[in-house]
């Protein structure tokens, strides 16, 4: 096997990437592709799912015409974002954009349903209703498209839907089985009452099989539209959150995982979940274990959001640079990253950002360093949640494009008081490959593949930085808790209410 390779794909929310590695853990090869959204709406967050296969033929298109020979591939595996979704109707033609888990659209749905079914919900699929899950994403199709929802006949996650136009499987993995929250949490299996409250069958959802379990071979039209060779074995794969996390090296509980990507998110391993009305569980990749996690639904995306608001012309280096000249605390400037309502811990669809403190003083500097704080602050708010209820953790591997930013990895650090250590490789492709590797044999499980995980840096707090982080911390949520009104009416006023 000195010869293999393996290869990983992951649908992000702005673009695929797939990446080839050794069977000791070394990059070899890696190319991404945008991937456009569609907001057709306020809150709106959709996708076309071509998109998504044409993104990854024309990365590994990149990755073979940089000499890389296919026929060392010997099995390929995929992730996506959980709760993203395709609907297809009996003759497996799409029926509509694809959903996104980031969408907004079901708040008054998710509002209507918690105060009806909120428990009943919680007790069967061990998670709080809200509106990044594809349940009540589904209520909303048969209130607002009832034509779209009659034909519904398939329903795949986005990762499903990928693999299955590689080796025309039809399977699922419990990750992303509850990250549609049709699942029985309790039992491991789909939910009938979930999805009659979805208005569906339990037999238009795929089978449950395991993330590492072999679901087919690589079928000769993808060869011919991938390049890849036909009967490559292909692995189920999760959730890009589960196979980051365990690439990221979150393999055995007191490490915990923090993600800077679209969304900024917070995980921790446990034993077993831990059903509560404010902290998300999935089954994790690790044998016989969960993982809780909580997350902020803008942090790269905020970053994004402001150089082209009012840095478009310097671009993310020539922000990162500006925010350097700002002191700690940004003199005294906050940011609340809530451009798209809020997930955790305050699970708000209508709160809405805010740069609060302004005066003279404050420039492009200001701006910039108050953003990345501002989402360090939401992370510190989510990391607060599991430490009340001693799911608290205090080394934690940081991972996504963020990352990149060596101010912003150590604002993390002094903001959260955590021991950071940035994973050499960590992202969601890598760890789509070490599955691929787990489901072929080439590592016989997750202990094994993990001996390939390897630390690149490690960061500790400041602790002149933190005190004054400490300070900010406590104003970032008193402005949050006053602003929380005003926003309500704000979307209310502009007609954005869901």
């Amino acid at each position: 096997m000195s010869d293999a390779l393996l290869l990983g794909i992951d649908l992000g929310a702005g673009s695929l990437k797939s990446t080839v590695i050794t069977t000791d853990g070394k990059v070899v090869a890696s190319a991404s592709c945008p991937v456009e959204t569609l907001t057709p709406k306020p809150g709106f967050s959709e996708q076309d799912p071509e998109g998504w296969w044409s993104a990854l033929v024309t990365s590994l298109q990149k990755i073979w015409q940089g000499g890389l020979e296919p026929h060392r591939i010997v099995a390929v595996s995929v992730t996506a974002g959980a709760h993203t979704h395709v609907l297809e109707d009996g003759s497996g033609s799409t029926l509509r954009p694809a959903i996104m888990w980031n969408d907004q659209r079901s708040g008054s749905q998710v509002v209507r349903e918690r105060a009806a079914r909120g428990a009943q919900i919680l007790d069967l699929s061990g998670n709080r209703i809200s509106p990044t899950w594809t349940l009540p994403q589904l209520i909303w199709l048969q209130e607002e498209e009832p034509e779209t929802h009659s034909r519904i006949r398939r329903l795949r996650p986005a990762k499903d839907w990928l693999r299955r136009r590689l080796d025309g499987s039809d399977a699922t993995d419990i990750t992303d089985a509850w990250g549609l929250m049709l699942a029985d949490a309790r039992s491991g299996g789909w939910s009938s009452e979930l999805c009659a409250m979805g208005g569906l069958e339990t037999e238009v959802l795929p089978e449950i099989v395991a993330s590492t379990a072999t679901t087919g071979t690589v079928t000769p039209r993808a060869a011919q539209e991938t390049g890849l060779r036909e009967g490559t074995p292909v692995i189920c794969g999760t959730s890009d959150t589960n196979a980051e996390t365990y690439a990221a090296g979150m393999t055995r509980k007191g490490i915990g995982a923090l993600k800077l990507a679209t969304a900024g998110t917070v995980s921790t391993l446990t034993d077993a979940p831990r059903f509560s009305d404010d902290v998300i569980h999935y089954p994790h990749l690790v044998s016989d274990h969960h993982y809780s996690i909580l997350g902020t639904n803008s942090c790269a995306s905020a970053h994004r959001w402001l150089r082209d608001a009012l840095f478009s012309d310097m671009g993310f280096e020539g922000m990162d640079a500006k925010a350097a000249e700002a002191p700690a605390g940004s003199e005294g400037l906050l940011f609340h990253p809530y451009l798209n309502g809020e997930r955790s811990p305050y699970w708000d669809p209508d709160l809405r950002a805010s740069f609060v403190g302004l005066g003279f003083q404050h420039g492009a500097p200001h701006f910039c360093r108050a953003l990345y704080e501002g989402v360090a602050y939401t992370l510190r708010d989510c990391l607060s949640v599991l430490q009340q209820r001693g799911m608290g953790f205090t080394t934690a591997r940081l991972v996504g494009g963020g990352t990149r930013s060596a101010l912003w990895r150590q604002i993390i650090a002094d903001v959260t008081g955590l021991t950071i250590e940035v994973p050499a490789e960590g992202d969601a492709s890598y760890g789509a490959a070490l599955i691929a590797g787990i489901g072929a044999g080439v590592f016989s499980d997750t202990d094994d593949a993990a001996r390939v995980i390897r630390v690149a840096e490690t960061l500790t707090p400041n602790a002149r930085a933190a005190a004054t982080y400490d300070e900010g911390f406590v104003r970032f949520r008193e402005a949050k808790e006053a602003l929380t009104p005003i926003n309500h009416k704000t979307v209310r006023a502009t007609g954005e209410a869901k």
